[in-house]
């Protein structure tokens, strides 16, 4: 049994903070959460010595599989070097203090199954495997002048083509077979594919049923890449439970999304700033570099528009390249520009962990809720950033009851 004691604690959800707190962790899950110290003879102590308390953080918008922006080389990269990738990054991200993240597209059994394993060292891992396409659809990578020999469509490493009702139904239960725990769709076009338009709207509305009612058999839920006004609504028509990127949507749609049942937003400013500033040199072709003129400001909108009606929104970064992992950590700067920090925190902890049917379990600082928590040295709640200085400001990280970072001294 270890006890946290004479902390700042954020539990995820209240903007009250508790000065002076203890949280006991028994195992892989809080025991108790007490104002002031708990006594115990033979529990092993650490006193946090004012310091902030807080959940560990969850990225809803990750791929493990994302070395570089350039989709050929991605899709044709041999699988040991693409998983050493995976692991180097995951890994890394857990370092910068989030315990949970959840793979929309690539991420597979077999990842999950090796950080279970504690083969590979990284944060709890939700994956829904490879994302529902249609033809010339975002998640189509091939070229113009690019066919399959086979005449079998493109199957790539994060993505796969499927038109129809009946080959998203059967593509859906297929990766949920495989123990995906969501599905994913395209229904807006994307910067990245080098042949759709970021208007373009995508699948019809029976082939988004289709993979709604797939994911609701197992009681899970569908995830939409959607940068348009028009995607939001047909998402909360259809049912979808993740609006994820939510670039455009106007006031009148975010109220929609507020209205609807169980239907949330997650931002992605993060790689659209990664886009902005680095351009060409992510290695992404100039033509998809040229539709990210104007998404932030356009993104930034959406985020108060949704705000402003009561829609809850994660919290997302959707980076590609492997010199640009670390700029994860930015969202919450990015996001500071026109939200409260309690309310990033809140999407970054508790609202994330709602979005992945994982409520009261993850996100939160509570009994019963498994012990995924971070210290800081400050309070974000003062200086946002400060999850970009995790090397020297972020002294102990927990998940699963077990320390993976403690630079303070333990108390017997």
């Amino acid at each position: 049994m270890l006890i946290l004691e004479n902390c700042l604690l954020f539990d995820g959800v209240s903007k009250d903070l508790v000065d002076g707190a203890s949280v006991v962790v028994e195992g892989a899950q809080i025991r108790e959460v007490r104002e002031g110290e708990i006594k115990s003879a033979s529990a092993e102590r650490l006193d946090l010595a004012g310091r902030f308390l807080m959940p560990g953080l969850i990225d809803l918008h990750f791929h493990a599989y994302s070395p570089t922006f350039d989709m050929r080389e991605l899709d044709t990269m041999p699988k040991p070097l693409l998983v050493s990738y995976a692991a180097d990054f995951l890994c890394r991200a857990l370092q910068r203090g989030f315990t949970t993240i959840r793979d929309p597209g690539g991420g597979d059994y077999g990842l999950s199954l090796a950080i279970e394993r504690s083969l590979i060292v990284g944060p709890r891992f939700f994956f829904g495997g490879k994302a529902l396409s249609q033809t010339g659809g975002h998640g189509d990578m091939r070229r113009p002048h690019e066919l399959e020999p086979c005449g079998c469509g493109y199957s790539g490493v994060l993505c796969q083509i499927v038109d129809g009702p009946n080959e998203v139904r059967k593509a859906a239960r297929e990766e949920l077979r495989r123990g995906a725990h969501h599905v994913k769709v395209f229904i807006s076009g994307g910067v990245a594919s080098p042949s759709d338009p970021l208007w373009m709207s995508q699948f019809t509305d029976d082939e988004l049923s289709a993979a709604v009612e797939e994911a609701e058999r197992w009681r899970k839920y569908v995830i939409a890449h959607c940068h348009t006004d028009d995607g939001a609504q047909r998402c909360v028509r259809a049912g979808i439970r993740s609006i994820d990127h939510g670039t455009q949507i106007s006031a009148m749609t975010a109220k929609l999304i507020a209205e609807a049942e169980e239907c949330y937003v997650v931002p992605t400013l993060a790689v659209i700033c990664q886009l902005t500033d680095y351009r060409e040199d992510t290695g992404m072709a100039p033509e998809s570099i040229a539709k990210v003129s104007g998404l932030i400001d356009a993104m930034l909108s959406s985020i108060q528009n949704c705000r402003a009606a009561g829609v809850e929104l994660g919290f997302g970064t959707d980076i590609f390249g492997s010199e640009y992992h670390h700029l994860q950590s930015n969202e919450f700067r990015y996001r500071a520009d026109v939200e409260e920090p309690v309310d990033i925190l809140r999407s970054a902890t508790s609202v994330s962990a709602k979005i992945m049917q994982q409520e009261g379990r993850l996100g939160a600082i509570k009994e019963g809720a498994l012990a995924d928590m971070i210290v800081l040295d400050h309070s974000p709640l003062d200086d946002i950033t400060i999850f970009e200085k995790w090397r020297t400001h972020m002294p102990v990280i927990l998940k699963d009851g077990r320390l993976i970072r403690n630079e303070l001294a333990r108390i017997s």
